[in-house]
């Protein structure tokens, strides 16, 4: 699924990516710690509650993908992670971050405006999804 951003969104606005977004304490400071004074699964707690916020449903295995970093328009560097995962149960009800979304699959990503190299992590993905070892799938520009 890919979701086209809000036009009041400051980084990449109009254009189409993944749901997901930031890591808060709230997804883990308010849980019992896993150990006296940790928690494990924070930034997996976080990921399914960002799918949940923007789209609506519920996700199953987390799987990671790759990493990338870039410098956002006023200068605040970001390192993303980005992860794939099936969709588990729900309906789509997009909040207020997204104007719409699409069900697509790797073969017609290329035909929409997506955030730069969204199409290339949907396509790793999918290889991936079909039994392609990761090791050798190469990351094309």
């Amino acid at each position: 699924m890919i979701t086209k951003r809000s036009p009041d969104k400051k980084v990449w606005p109009n254009r189409w990516t993944v749901p997901g977004g930031g890591f808060e304490i709230d997804d883990y400071v308010n849980l019992p710690p896993t150990t006296k004074q940790t928690w494990y699964f924070g930034l997996t707690n976080s990921l399914r509650r960002e799918v949940k916020e923007e789209v609506g449903l519920e996700i199953g295995r987390i799987n990671y993908l790759l990493d990338l970093t870039f410098i956002r328009p006023d200068n605040i560097p970001v390192l993303t992670l980005s992860f794939y995962a099936p969709w588990k149960k729900g309906k789509v009800k997009l909040n207020s971050e997204s104007t719409e979304f699409v069900w697509v699959d790797a073969k017609n990503v290329d035909k929409f405006d997506l955030i730069e190299g969204i199409g290339t992590e949907i396509k790793k993905a999918d290889a991936i999804r079909r039994g392609k070892n990761p090791e050798k799938i190469k990351f094309s520009k």
